[in-house]
């Protein structure tokens, strides 16, 4: 159950990942392309908001991205093991000789990766993509030989408690309502407002949207104006929320304040989460724990099934 899979969140971190299959020396990549959709590049995005110095290159579509050198690392990340765009992503870079590796639950990609003889870390089955953020920037952090990274990973296992952050949680779901939330963030929390939106949409099967300070200062905010000039549609459907971070530019953070002003002003309903704690990790999982418990409870508000996706099920099965 995903409550249950929520509560347990942070025992993520206490698991370690193993390689297996070839050795894998990552001193000698120029690009690191992950290929992954939905909730199986959270991990990469995640990742990158911590350290953007990585550079990952999430690739969520078929085929590869453009301008790779063969001396670039492929990494074929879905938590299934059966998402065709990765697949495809796979075989294309297999095909042209690219190096490669492999992050799954099992599925297609690990059948492939003992068979052709991939580098590949078995993730723990039985979670719904989403939810597996732990154990996949565990794994990735492994891959790219970032101890670092991992060590602190390892404190979240004890440091971030789930239970701790439920209320908060709880509190943004009763906020929003039945409205349609429409998060942003800072550009350097891209990863953040993204993840808050897919879990919106998967677990509380409503309708959101996100955006970045500072771009949406120049195009979207205009579309929500009141008033005579204002839009036909009911703006009154909508509520921003607004994830602050202290660790944001002064800029941005300034930008924040006064699109705040603006909106409400405006009538328009702007609720604020702000990051909090200590390290970067700590404050990104915290976050996401956050979305989790808000979009569990808004699911429970509408009687909504937290736990399926029927529709995406269904999509996929009408692909074959």
């Amino acid at each position: 159950m995903i409550e249950e899979d929520i509560r347990n969140f942070n025992k993520q971190f206490s698991w370690e990942p193993t390689p297996q299959g070839p050795t894998l020396c990552v001193d000698n990549f120029d690009k690191v392309v992950v290929l992954g959709m939905g909730g199986s590049h959270l991990g990469a995005d995640l990742l990158n908001s911590y350290d953007p110095k990585l550079s990952l290159m999430v690739h969520s579509d078929y085929g590869l991205p453009e301008r790779l050198d063969l001396g670039d690392l492929v990494i074929a990340s879905s938590y299934s093991g059966n998402t065709e765009e990765v697949i495809d992503g796979l075989n294309f870079a297999l095909e042209k000789g690219f190096r490669t590796a492999v992050i799954a639950s099992g599925g297609k990609l690990l059948e492939m990766a003992k068979e052709k003889a991939i580098p590949y870390i078995e993730l723990p089955p039985g979670l719904q993509p989403r939810i597996s953020g732990g154990y996949q920037v565990k794994a990735l952090a492994k891959i790219l030989g970032r101890q670092d990274i991992l060590e602190e990973l390892d404190s979240l296992a004890e440091g971030l408690q789930p239970a701790d952050l439920e209320e908060k949680g709880k509190a943004v779901a009763e906020k929003i309502g039945n409205k349609i939330p429409v998060v942003y963030a800072s550009r350097n929390n891209f990863a953040l407002a993204y993840t808050w939106k897919i879990r919106f949409n998967e677990t509380a099967k409503v309708p959101a949207f996100y955006n970045l300070f500072p771009e949406l200062n120049h195009n979207e905010m205009a579309s929500f104006l009141q008033g005579p000039q204002g839009p036909t549609l009911r703006v009154d459907n909508f509520v921003f929320l607004v994830l602050a971070d202290s660790e944001d530019h002064p800029k941005i953070k300034k930008r924040m304040e006064v699109f705040i002003k603006l909106y409400q002003d405006q009538g328009l309903p702007v609720r604020i989460s702000e990051l909090f704690g200590t390290g970067r990790l700590y404050r990104i999982f915290s976050s996401v724990l956050i979305a989790d418990w808000a979009a569990f409870y808004m699911a429970k508000q509408s009687k909504a099934d937290p736990e399926q996706v029927s529709l995406v099920e269904e999509f996929k099965k009408l692909m074959k």
